[in-house]
């Protein structure tokens, strides 16, 4: 099963019904959210319209992580998911999302790439660990 981005269900502007014309089309077709969970480095790449791929990223086990304060960036790995503040159910699976707090040896960062649709995992560095 698939997601449809078709509009042909809805109701028109002054609020009557709208009888479908025709059926589904492959360009209103979309896809389910990729969940990036902790585990070892897995991608899975999708043909996108007009011929574009799009390179999920499904498991990760590392993080490039930036330090605001000197400028650089490592790849370190990532110990745990503190919090995602984007769904409760995402916090409870440990589900990583831009926006989601992670745990690192460097300290504690924050995703501020998107990994279900780029396929990277980049974060900031929020608090050093002492």
């Amino acid at each position: 099963m698939s997601v449809w981005h078709g509009d042909l269900h809805k109701r028109k502007p002054t609020g009557g019904k709208r009888n479908p014309y025709r059926g589904k089309r492959k360009y209103e077709m979309g896809s389910f959210p990729t969940e990036t969970v902790l585990g070892e480095h897995k991608t899975r790449v999708s043909r996108r319209r007009g011929g574009n791929i799009k390179v999920r990223l499904v498991s990760a086990k590392w993080a490039n992580v930036s330090d605001p304060e000197t400028g650089e960036t490592k790849r370190v790995e990532i110990i745990r998911v503190i919090k995602n503040p984007a769904n409760v159910d995402y916090d409870r699976r440990g589900v990583i999302t831009r926006g989601c707090l992670i745990e690192t040896p460097l300290g504690t960062a924050k995703v501020t790439s998107r990994p279900g649709q780029s396929g990277v995992l980049n974060a900031i560095l929020i608090s050093k660990k002492e």
